[in-house]
């Protein structure tokens, strides 16, 4: 009898010791995630496109599910924002000079870029450069402001930039693009109203909604506010999608071996490249880190969209590996601020 009782507290003893390692094991993993989110992110977005490409059993849900998940972006992206935004106040919503700064230059690179294109005769080192012009002319990321936020940096500033940055791109884009593809179709008209309603839907609407919350219901934006890193953790969701979408583009690829690396490798070039002269602008009027992230974190979804469309669609890796390599690039930061406290940039 007293065997079976001791037996039985052994048992109990273990199936707790057993919950405690499962809980400490969980808890494990969430702090990695909450840590290293950004690079968490792309690897399970890859992970998660491969497993349902390449197991049998998982490709019919795969063409199913894909199509739909691709289609949440834009809703996950406007809560993100609309959080976001939540925590602006309207004072300090107002044009700076670097914003033009910044733009002049984008412009500038841009420009050099289209007259390499225009006189570059073999395909091969047209499409490489198509590559790298649209990484350059992409439009600031709408998700900007919440890696900015992150880092130390001005979320009202940031978001009007980004404002600028997608109506000069809506100019810019239909003079240049008829340089880059003589074929191209793309009309004024056409590319400003499609990137203006752009604007319109994934920025100024949460923008607008965010301030009148402030506005008229103000506990529940305080609320939201008091939710630090739900926009950031949102960001994930559609990093992990955007993920899954430039590992198709690679794996689609078609083009020679040496091709397809420049293609992965020059966009990391340029990610140090926009990001340091963003930086550089930027802290001569005390705003580094939000010009950092003006110039360098892109709208890659655009990207991809326009070259696909309009340019060589094989170019579309560029773009796509870029959101990686800016990725990596803000992990590293947001790693470096949580160690030290702050960016010394």
């Amino acid at each position: 009898m007293h065997y079976c009782k001791t037996s039985a507290k052994l048992g109990k003893i273990a199936q707790k010791l057993v919950l405690l390692q499962s809980k400490y094991i969980y808890m494990g993993i969430i702090s990695f995630l909450k840590k290293w989110t950004l690079p968490s992110s792309l690897l399970i977005g890859a992970v998660v496109y491969l497993l349902f490409v390449k197991i049998p059993f998982l490709v019919p849900a795969g063409n199913v599910l894909g199509p739909i998940i691709v289609h949440i972006i834009p809703f996950v992206l406007f809560i993100m924002l609309y959080v976001t935004f939540c925590k602006i106040q309207i004072k300090d919503m107002r044009p700076r000079k670097w914003h033009f700064v910044l733009q002049g230059i984008r412009i500038t690179l841009s420009g050099i870029l289209v007259f390499f294109i225009s006189i570059a005769h073999d395909a091969n080192l047209k499409l490489i450069l198509e590559g790298v012009f649209i990484c350059v002319i992409c439009p600031t990321a709408a998700a900007a402001p919440v890696i900015t936020e992150k880092l130390g940096g001005s979320i009202a500033s940031l978001t009007i930039y980004t404002i600028i940055a997608n109506i000069v791109t809506s100019i810019i884009i239909p003079l240049f693009f008829p340089m880059v593809e003589k074929n191209s179709d793309l009309s004024f008209l056409m590319a400003f109203s499609m990137l203006l309603r752009n604007v319109l839907v994934v920025l100024v609407l949460p923008l607008c909604l965010a301030l009148l919350t402030r506005k008229f219901i103000p506990s529940f934006a305080a609320k939201v506010k008091n939710r630090k890193n739900l926009a950031f953790y949102l960001w994930g969701v559609n990093l992990s999608i955007l993920s899954g979408i430039t590992i198709a583009n690679i794996l689609k690829s078609t083009v020679s071996g040496w091709v397809l690396t420049l293609l992965l490798i020059l966009p990391l070039f340029v990610t140090f490249v926009l990001f340091a002269i963003g930086k550089y602008v930027g802290k001569h009027y005390g705003d580094s880190i939000s010009a950092g992230q003006a110039l360098g974190q892109k709208n890659t979804a655009v990207g991809l969209w326009l070259t696909i469309t309009f340019l060589n669609p094989v170019a579309s890796v560029a773009p796509g590996v870029y959101a990686i390599w800016q990725n990596l690039f803000n992990a590293w930061q947001l790693w470096y601020k949580d160690k030290y406290g702050y960016l010394k940039w």
